[in-house]
C-alpha cells in the first residue's frame, strides 16, 4: 500500500493509485470495523497494517478510515510494555523488544499522535534510544534482532537477553523506522536530531558488509563465508530506501543518495528477472522470527543456521514493497 502510494506520488500514474484504493474492502468491513485484528489482541505486526488506514483517509477523506485508525491508536496506548518502557512485540512475546517492532509501531504512533494533538515525542525517541542501548553491537557495528528483558526466551542469552545473530531485514526495518519517524517529527521537536545520529551510525556500521559479488547485503550480513548465505532483496531494498529518503530529508549527506541508487540498481540486476513475459523478484526471505510463534515451531532460535533455513519467497510483499518504496525515493530525488 505504501509503495503504491509512493509510486503514484513520484510518477503521477493513476494505475498505482487505483491499485492502492482497490484494497479498501480488505481493510474495513461493511460496518467500518478493522478486519483481522480481534479486540484484546496486542500485536505490533498488525499495528503496522493500520498505516494503510491513515493513507486511505488522506487519499479519500473518508472519515471511517481515520476513525478506525484512531481506535487502533487507542489500542496501542494500552499496549503492554517492557519495564524499560518499550512496546512488547506481541502479547505472545511479552517483555521482548524486536527491531521489527520499531517500524511496525512507531511511525503509526507518531502520525496518529500528531493528528490528535498528543505530545508523545519523548516516548517515541526514548524507544529508539533504548533499542540502541540494548540491541546495538559495538563489535560488529550492527544491530541484533531482539532483546528479552526477562531472559526467559529460549533464544535469549541468559546474561544479556540478546538474540545471537544479525538478520538483515531486522536492520532494514530499523532504518526505515528512523526515516519514517523523522519526517513527521523534524518540525515538531528538536529531539528528532537523535534519529539523524542513529541513522548515520547504523549506515556506517553496515558499510563494510556490502557483498562484493552482488553489490547487495547478505541475509546474515556479517557471515559472508557461511554456506547458504545469500544476497537478500528485502533488507537490501530497505537500506536503499533509508539512504535515499535519509538524504532527501537531510538526515545524512547527499552522497548517500547516489549510494542508494547504486544499491537499488544492483538489486534490479541481481534479483529482478524476466521469465515467460513476466517480471519476478527473487532473493526474498519469506518470513523469519523468534520463538514458537502461532505454529509452535522449535527451530526459531535466532541462530545463523535458522535465518539461512527460512525459505526464500519470490515476489513476497516484504521485498516487493520495499523495492517500490526505494524506487519511488530514487525518482523523487532525481539525477
Amino acid at each position: 500500500m505504501l509503495g503504491l502510494d509512493a509510486l503514484h506520488e513520484a510518477t503521477g500514474r493513476e494505475t498505482y493509485k487505483a491499485a492502492m484504493l482497490s484494497a479498501r474492502p480488505f481493510l474495513l468491513d461493511e460496518h467500518g470495523e478493522i478486519r483481522n485484528f480481534p479486540a484484546g489482541e496486542y500485536n505490533l505486526d498488525k499495528i503496522s497494517f493500520e498505516k494503510s488506514l491513515l493513507l486511505l483517509h488522506r487519499r479519500t477523506r473518508d472519515e471511517r478510515f481515520l476513525q478506525a485508525a484512531m481506535r487502533c491508536y487507542g489500542r496501542l496506548l494500552k499496549h503492554p510494555r517492557t519495564r524499560s518502557g518499550g512496546f512488547s512485540h506481541k502479547d505472545i512475546y511479552p517483555r521482548q523488544i524486536w527491531l521489527d517492532g520499531l517500524y511496525m509501531a512507531l511511525p503509526f504512533y507518531a502520525d496518529c499522535g500528531i493528528l490528535n494533538g498528543a505530545q508523545r515525542f519523548d516516548d517515541i525517541l526514548g524507544q529508539f534510544a533504548a533499542a540502541r542501548d540494548r540491541l546495538y553491537n559495538e563489535d560488529t557495528g550492527l544491530y541484533l534482532h531482539a532483546w528479552d528483558e526477562s531472559r526467559k526466551a529460549a533464544w535469549a542469552d541468559p546474561h544479556t537477553g540478546l538474540s545471537p545473530a544479525h538478520w538483515l531485514r531486522a536492520e532494514g526495518w530499523y532504518l526505515m523506522a528512523l526515516c519514517d519517524c523523522y519526517e513527521p517529527l523534524r518540525e515538531k521537536t528538536a529531539g528528532a536530531a537523535l534519529l539523524k545520529r542513529l541513522l548515520s551510525e547504523a549506515l556506517c556500521g553496515l558499510a563494510p558488509y556490502r557483498d562484493a559479488a552482488s553489490g547487495m547485503y547478505l541475509q546474515v550480513p556479517d557471515r559472508a563465508g557461511v554456506p547458504g548465505n545469500y544476497p537478500e532483496t528485502s533488507g537490501s531494498a530497505m537500506i536503499a530506501y533509508a539512504m535515499l529518503k535519509g538524504a532527501r530529508l537531510g538526515m545524512i549527506g547527499k552522497a548517500y543518495a547516489q549510494t542508494g541508487k547504486i544499491l537499488l540498481n544492483n538489486i534490479g540486476s541481481f534479483s529482478l528477472r524476466e521469465e515467460g513475459g513476466e517480471t519476478h523478484l527473487y532473493g526474498i526471505c519469506g518470513s523469519a522470527g523468534l520463538g514458537p510463534g502461532p505454529h509452535n515451531r522449535t527451530d526459531r532460535d535466532g541462530s545463523v543456521r535458522y535465518y539461512l533455513s527460512e525459505k526464500q519467497s519470490p515476489d513476497n510483499q516484504h521485498g516487493a514493497g520495499a523495492c517500490m518504496l526505494a524506487y519511488a525515493e530514487a525518482l523523487r530525488i532525481g539525477g
